[in-house]
């Protein structure tokens, strides 16, 4: 909505609410009597019949965080290609699920951004066509690009070098831009991200070389039709200002890129919507997201372009493990799991939060403070330290909640050899149904 000439981010409608609860609960994450269900599933009876560390997907989350963004869209009128982030969850359950529901074909259609030429081959395995797969890597190399060459997808390229390259290696055929607009946006790091700000990053194009990107396409016969960006990660309300802020001088690069007649088609944003990680967060405003992609892009006659990873995927899972010790050492008390950050790295890569339950007691208040540990023979292979936790025994069954991005589709299984965690995928959610009242 506007007011004036401001896009108000009060009044717009948000996703659909969050059910009663921990703050982290959704309708397929809820506690009932205490105990932890996901997808209507029982967590502790999952992770003992079927074995920890184990990651637990509700995948009809997955469908309502597509549905609650092509919602505001369409509330917004405004044209849009909607991506999914491969990177963020490539697991062939999820993908079947997603292609089913929303794949191209459907009323709904998405389709995936990829980064390696082994998410290509993941996407069109789980059959996606080629047409509906859009290609951002970055330090391509030749191996990388024979294999490109393969199939009509599109790319998007990160840097001079690679643009020459892929102009030889697929004359006359279309490109994107890769750009770094030195203008960030990520929840808690106000206008930087590790992507685009004041200090340089490896991605994109700079501004400044934009005209001799588009010199190079036009010796080569190339066109350059998409212009793309990756700034942002896990925003929020509180960082629209930010992206607004991103938004305006993109538009200003889409603008330079056409007026030196280059039929850019489409403005592709990227990534880096975000859902809440902490009690006092509240879900985005899509409707404000969406209308500042409006605002801003629609004028240019672009189509918008976005691929979001952890907006779509994070809250649809947790990892399930053991706790295998309870030990006091020099006044502090250590929670020992099963699983350690080869299973499940973002904590340590992006130092984000991820709120640990107790399966059986998930709503119970904290008594004591811990530092929970992973069975990992390294130092830092802490999940939590200073951590409010209830009472808390060997044998019991914890869940590390918004776990389904990064987690499963990142894990190692080289670090002192330890196996991945496995993973179940639940597709509905059972729903207790109340009993039934005799008739007399």
């Amino acid at each position: 909505m506007r007011e004036g000439n401001r896009v108000s981010f009060k009044r717009a409608a948000r996703p659909a609410a969050r059910e009663t609860g921990p703050w982290w609960a959704h309708a397929g994450l809820t506690v009932a009597k205490g105990r932890l269900l996901i997808a209507g599933r029982d967590a502790e009876t999952l992770a003992r019949g079927r074995g920890t560390p184990i990651y637990v997907y509700d995948l009809k989350r997955v469908g309502e965080q597509i549905e609650a963004l092509q919602g505001a869209i369409r509330r917004q009128g405004l044209e849009a290609r909607v991506r999914l982030a491969l990177k963020a969850q490539h697991e062939p359950e999820t993908l079947s699920y997603v292609r089913r529901d929303f794949g191209p074909g459907t009323d709904s259609g998405v389709g995936l951004d990829v980064c390696s030429p082994g998410e290509v081959k993941r996407a069109l395995e789980g059959g996606w066509p080629p047409e509906h797969i859009s290609y951002t890597g970055t330090n391509v190399s030749e191996r990388d690009l024979e294999y490109l060459a393969r199939y009509p997808i599109h790319i998007n390229v990160d840097g001079l070098s690679q643009l020459r390259r892929v102009c030889r290696a697929l004359p006359g055929q279309p490109v994107g831009l890769r750009v770094n607009p030195q203008v960030g946006a990520a929840h808690g790091m106000g206008a930087t991200s590790l992507y685009a700000g004041s200090k340089p990053t490896k991605f994109g194009i700079y501004p400044d070389r934009l005209g001799e990107a588009a010199e190079v396409a036009r010796a080569f016969g190339t066109s350059i039709v998409t212009l793309h960006a990756h700034v942002a990660r896990m925003i929020l309300d509180d960082d629209l200002a930010n992206y607004e802020a991103f938004l305006v001088r993109f538009a200003q690069l889409v603008r330079t890129l056409q007026v030196a007649g280059c039929p850019v088609e489409e403005a592709n944003v990227g990534g880096g919507l975000g859902v809440p990680t902490r009690p006092q967060d509240r879900p985005l405003n899509l409707d404000a997201v969406v209308a500042l992609w409006k605002r801003h892009l629609e004028p240019l006659g672009v189509v918008v372009g976005c691929e979001s990873g952890e907006f779509y995927f994070r809250e649809s899972a947790v990892l399930l493990a053991e706790v295998v010790s309870v030990e006091d050492k020099a006044g502090v008390t250590f929670v020992g799991l099963d699983v350690g950050w080869n299973a499940f790295n973002l904590p340590f890569i992006f130092n984000q939060h991820h709120d640990i339950v107790l399966a059986h007691a998930a709503d119970s208040a904290p008594q004591q403070v811990v530092t929970i540990a992973g069975h990992i023979n390294q130092g830092p292979d802490l999940f939590a330290e200073d951590y409010p936790f209830p009472e808390v025994g060997e044998g019991d069954i914890v869940a590390i909640v918004g776990a389904g991005a990064y987690g499963q589709s990142a894990g190692l299984d080289t670090h002192c050899l330890r196996p991945q965690a496995r993973a179940v995928f639940f597709s509905d959610r059972i729903v207790e149904r109340p009993a039934r009242t005799a008739v007399p």
